[in-house]
């Protein structure tokens, strides 16, 4: 089962990059610069931000279906990031050095299934949630803050 992970599309941060800090506060956001490494982990480009890099801290919809599962959370994103990571059959460093929490779910949004892995086990995990035919896609979620990483699907 092969299995592709995508980051966000960066389209809807654009109007973010380089607003002050007085103007990210009117949007709900704030600007974090990233001081340790692993720094904080970008959802367009899938990585760790380096230190001194910019970051976004903005709440995103990631389930925003009409379902007891409709949620949002915190997520950061890089300031300039232009290009979502699309990756087939690997786990990015960012998602593969932190205990994942992976939550299947059916075309009706409706969660079917639920792992926790870290490392090595994520790969294993992914394939094993999207074996079951009902699933239709998996969100990946920090597990120790429960923020949104990333959505994962079947690859052609």
């Amino acid at each position: 089962m092969h299995f592709r992970i995508r980051g966000l599309a960066p389209a809807p941060f654009l109007h973010l990059y380089g607003l002050s800090d007085a103007a990210l506060r009117e949007h709900g956001a704030q600007r974090r610069i990233t001081d340790r490494q692993p720094g904080f982990p970008d959802r367009i480009e899938l990585r760790d931000a380096q230190p001194g890099e910019s970051l976004i801290l903005l709440n995103y919809l990631h389930q925003p279906a009409d379902t007891p599962y409709r949620s949002s959370h915190a997520i950061f994103v890089r300031e300039g990031a232009e290009r979502a990571a699309d990756l087939v059959d690997e786990v990015p460093e960012v998602m593969y050095r932190r205990t994942i929490s992976l939550r299947a779910f059916d075309r009706e949004h409706d969660m079917r299934a639920a792992e926790l892995a870290d490392g090595d086990a994520i790969a294993p995990a992914i394939r094993r949630l999207l074996a079951d035919p009902l699933v239709d896609y998996v969100h990946a979620h920090y597990a120790v803050r429960g923020c949104y990483a990333a959505r994962i699907e079947r690859a052609g």
